[in-house]
């Protein structure tokens, strides 16, 4: 269904709802789509009409298909025909708003899907659907006194291209860290005053992972924040973005489920905390599996460094003109024809070096690199969460404070009805779930649960790395041994040894 929601304002009650029957801005699960269907009374005919207008996916409802369904839904009551048009022709002030039973029986009935997933809650099949992004280090350097870097960051998301700066960066981590205090927030590459290419293009490989490790997180990546860095063009981004966002609320204080969130907790406490230990062996464990594959990444380049410059060595021996050699030596002639013939055969030993050390470094190095990201920024949550959850607490009650008074002054003024005045909006609204310490703690217990969830679901990767492992080194060893072989063949013929011992180093 391509008709937009532009002829008329959205009912608060839509918004009401849709924070009802949605996890945290997700999309609606299925089966409470369903069950919210079934409680307006409506005949199966227009009930598969709507189906048929709306065409859900399967990966759930998002909000505008959401409030498409609800007008559809009041017109439905109303006894209209349903069809594209009635968007296209809405005079009305705001959409209608359909009458539906039973509210609260939908929220429970989320509750309970959601606790029912569990552990299955996520596989790195769905997350990597989420967005494709690719971070590409602009060739030359800007500013006239100042040097600094850009990078080109697409989204197949969002069809977007965007240029950003290191610190565009580090603004919005800064932003998301105070927006989800409790959620898998990487930690940036770190900043270098004189760079050269080879920490340029490592800060580049690190972003992209970074980058792509926010923009696939199921929260995350729904967040205003976050699409605002994956699309606005405008000028001076790093402080806009601050001046639009810095004054958001944190997750907690605008969560649907924050009063409930203890009921999504695993019975068994003492797993999160075996959960936890396990992922702090892991951060040692695929951390020296990144270290020893980046090492052999860097044998290979050396390998092939080495023999261009062999081959060099070899090319001049085929040049050379000893004197009077074809008298001292029986079949120096020959040598240097098979001299000739290596120079030009074995420069592909050194491509293929090079190639097997760029294949082993995208296909392996960084994949690993991506999955010792989000297990490090794990550890890290654990760590913040041990440290930090009063202070939290604490600048939560002052944003309220605060907000309550430009809200008493009338000044509080959002990007858009979606974004940061609906998100404070729903601060106030929650002041007595706000205010209570026991329901942030169960909270940051329900964001900890599920993000090691998420964790595990990125170790699905291990398997496909190391088979990737496996494949590129059996690959690498067949070809050289290939190349080898060819090389013998070709050069056979002029390098006969029959009078040299092979044994000259034997000293017995």
């Amino acid at each position: 269904m391509s008709t937009d929601l532009s002829s008329a304002s959205v009912p608060q009650f839509y918004r009401q709802l849709f924070d009802a029957c949605s996890n945290d801005g997700q999309p609606i699960l299925s089966e409470v789509y369903q069950n919210l269907l079934t409680k307006c009374k409506l005949s199966t005919a227009q009930i598969e009409k709507i189906y048929n207008l709306i065409k859900p996916s399967s990966e759930g409802i998002n909000r505008t298909n959401f409030y498409k369904t609800l007008a559809l839904i009041a017109w439905s009551q109303q006894g209209k025909q349903l069809s594209d048009k009635l968007f296209e022709n809405c005079t009305e002030k705001e959409y209608p708003t359909p009458e539906i039973n039973d509210v609260a029986q939908m929220r429970n009935l989320k509750i309970q899907l959601y606790k029912k997933q569990g552990l299955n809650t996520f596989s790195y099949c769905s997350i990597i659907k989420r967005d494709s992004i690719n971070v590409h280090l602009v060739p030359e350097k800007k500013g006239l006194i100042l040097k600094y870097s850009e990078y080109i960051v697409t989204s197949e998301r969002f069809n977007t291209k965007v240029t950003r700066r290191y610190n565009d960066f580090v603004a919005l981590k800064e932003l998301l860290l105070n927006r989800f205090p409790y959620r898998l927030v990487p930690s940036l590459p770190p900043k270098k005053i004189v760079s050269d290419a080879h920490f340029l293009e490592s800060r580049r490989r690190a972003l992209q992972r970074w980058l792509t490790l926010v923009c696939r997180h199921p929260v995350i990546s729904q967040d205003p924040i976050m699409i605002f860095f994956l699309i606005d063009q405008g000028p001076d981004f790093q402080h806009r973005i601050k001046d639009v966002f810095g004054r958001v609320p944190d997750e907690f204080t605008t969560s649907d489920i924050a009063a409930t969130a203890k009921e999504l907790l695993p019975p068994e406490y003492s797993q999160m905390a075996v959960n936890s230990q396990n992922i702090r062996t892991l951060v040692n464990v695929i951390g020296k599996m990144k270290h020893l594959t980046e090492e052999n990444v860097e044998r290979c380049n050396s390998s092939g460094r080495d023999f261009d410059e062999l081959i060099n060595q070899i090319k001049i021996l085929s040049t050379l003109n000893i004197e009077r050699a074809q008298n001292s030596i029986e079949n120096w002639g020959d040598m240097q024809k098979g001299f000739d013939i290596m120079s030009r055969e074995m420069p592909i030993l050194s491509n293929k070096l090079n190639q097997h050390g760029y294949l082993q470094q995208n296909e392996v190095c960084e994949r690993l690199g991506l999955l010792l990201d989000i297990l490090v920024a794990h550890k890290d949550l654990c760590e913040r969460l041990e440290k930090g959850l009063h202070h939290d607490h604490a600048a939560a009650l002052s944003k309220l404070l605060s907000m309550k008074k430009r809200k008493i002054q009338g000044v509080i003024r959002g990007t858009d009805a979606e974004s940061v005045e609906h998100l404070e909006s729903k601060m106030l609204t929650q002041e007595n779930v706000i205010t209570n310490m026991e329901l942030r703690a169960d909270f940051s217990l329900y964001c900890v649960h599920m993000e090691t969830q998420l964790v595990y679901a990125y170790l699905e990767t291990l398997a496909d790395i190391m088979k990737n492992l496996m494949n590129l080194q059996i690959k690498s060893h067949f070809e050289l041994h290939d190349i080898w072989n060819r090389v013998q063949t070709s050069v056979q013929p002029f390098f006969r040894c029959d009078n040299v011992n092979g044994d000259v180093l034997n000293n017995n």
